[in-house]
């Protein structure tokens, strides 16, 4: 079960629907993706609300931002285990995954006077979706419901 949206605030249908919104996703969403999820359950919705609930729901540390690279903020469940993002150059969603390519020794090597605590690490390409569409000869369409601002070339892992 999952908890109540704002603890310490009245609870209402839209803060529910939004809360469940952001914790049914399959990584983290911007406020208009939200928006636009939630309105499926609650037609009138306005986006004002939406920022509002979103506002109360990082004071009651329930979300946390996502901010990409690009300089996208994005809004996921506070209380998820240590993970990375992949986020899809072709449809533009940001998936979460699991696994963590990167062990933080305690003494990691840096310039003098700097102490390195977590790191975030966001991985670019096409999801599985994307990736079949274009192997089955079949278009891959980008989501015009999204703008991807970073364009820089993929990093090849080794």
């Amino acid at each position: 079960m999952q908890a109540p949206c704002c603890v310490g605030q009245r609870r209402t249908r839209q803060r529910d629907v939004i809360n469940h919104v952001i914790t049914a996703a399959p990584g983290p969403l911007t406020a208009p993706e939200i928006h636009v999820r939630a309105q499926r359950a609650i037609p009138g919705l306005g986006i004002a609300t939406v920022y509002r609930t979103l506002k109360l729901m990082l004071d009651a540390n329930q979300v946390r931002t996502v901010v990409l690279p690009c300089g996208e903020t994005r809004y996921e469940a506070y209380n998820l285990a240590h993970h990375h993002h992949f986020h899809c150059r072709i449809c533009n969603q940001v998936f979460d995954l699991s696994c963590c390519p990167m062990t933080m020794p305690h003494e990691l090597p840096m310039d003098p006077g700097f102490v390195v605590d977590s790191h975030e690490i966001t991985y670019y390409g096409r999801c599985p979706a994307c990736t079949e569409a274009l192997r089955g000869g079949r278009a891959a369409v980008p989501r015009l419901d999204r703008v991807v601002v970073d364009q820089r070339p993929p990093v090849r892992l080794a």
